[in-house]
């Protein structure tokens, strides 16, 4: 008996430790890619607007110059909010590189989500609280689908688990293609792209300034940035969950997927204006509720 316990807390640790370690490779390489695909997407952006943009490296210049500013917040608590927000997305990232508990990823997420618009509500701005109230019936409109997503994982893959997907025959693309469709749905919103921009947006087109970060500025800015970067990169690796099987070609048939999906996000975010608050919980409501569950009902009826 304990033996097995012994067995069992060792292999609890080498969890602990190997989560541990996969987060710190997720905050460093996160970063990295989300931050070429942020100056990709500006100067995408830029073409599609008829103008010559600014070089991909501008984000990294735009948050070098935000680290070298002095630290400034309206709220000491501000900082600390983001902060644990932003680990929170790197430990969330280290949980699905690693093959870990998709479901367990977006709870964690989630929970970043939450503080950060602590962190906005701490500001006791007029503009950042009203970001923030939209922020929050964002993260009621999109969770569900978010949350349905992981259970049609578990549905087809009978796991939880990202690992394990790359042991099934065929991927769950070919049982869950309208859970697909309304999962990159709800990721416009995840990206922060129009239509559904509606509590804050990383583009010059906001009429509450910039929502939620109004009052940020400097290195808790700087914090912002980081963790949108690598929250992106994270959901491209969900894109790609949809699409691993046992066969490696479909590793790269996932990757190209993925790039389509950020470019059509780039293209619907210039191509279409904002909506209400209203519309934005409605449409992604009745897509989660309707559309994937008539998705699920077909499975357990086939």
């Amino acid at each position: 008996m304990e033996n097995l316990i012994s067995e069992s807390l060792t292999a609890d640790l080498l969890i602990v430790v190997w989560t541990i370690v996969a987060s710190v490779i997720f905050a460093i390489i996160a970063p990295i890619v989300g931050c070429l695909f942020a100056g990709i997407d500006r100067k995408i952006s830029a073409r599609m607007q008829g103008r010559v943009g600014p070089p991909i490296l501008q984000p990294y210049y735009d948050f070098r110059k935000l680290m070298s500013k002095e630290k400034s917040a309206t709220n000491g608590s501000e900082g600390t909010y983001l902060t644990f927000a932003l680990i929170f997305v790197f430990i969330a990232g280290g949980v699905f590189i690693q093959g870990g508990n998709i479901l367990l990823s977006i709870f964690i997420v989630t929970l970043a989500s939450l503080l950060f618009i602590m962190a906005a509500y701490s500001s006791r701005s007029p503009y950042a609280e009203v970001g923030a109230s939209r922020e929050i019936l964002q993260v009621m409109a999109y969770e569900p689908i978010i949350m349905l997503f992981g259970v049609g994982v578990y549905f087809v893959g009978q796991s939880f688990n990202v690992g394990d997907l790359f042991m099934l025959p065929q991927p769950i693309i070919i049982f869950l293609i309208p859970v697909f469709v309304c999962f990159v749905i709800a990721l416009i919103v995840k990206f922060r792209k129009s239509p559904f921009d509606i509590s804050m947006s990383h583009h010059a087109h906001q009429e509450i300034v910039r929502g939620m970060t109004t009052e940020m500025s400097g290195p808790n800015l700087a914090k912002v940035e980081i963790m949108h970067w690598s929250e992106n990169f994270l959901f491209i690796g969900w894109i790609l969950v949809f699409f691993i099987s046992a066969n490696p070609v479909s590793i790269i048939i996932g990757i190209i997927v993925a790039i389509l999906v950020y470019l059509l996000m780039i293209w619907i975010d210039n191509n279409f204006a904002r909506v209400k608050w209203q519309s934005c919980v409605k449409w992604l409501w009745i897509l989660g509720l309707v559309v994937c569950g008539a998705n699920f009902i077909v499975l357990m009826v086939l």
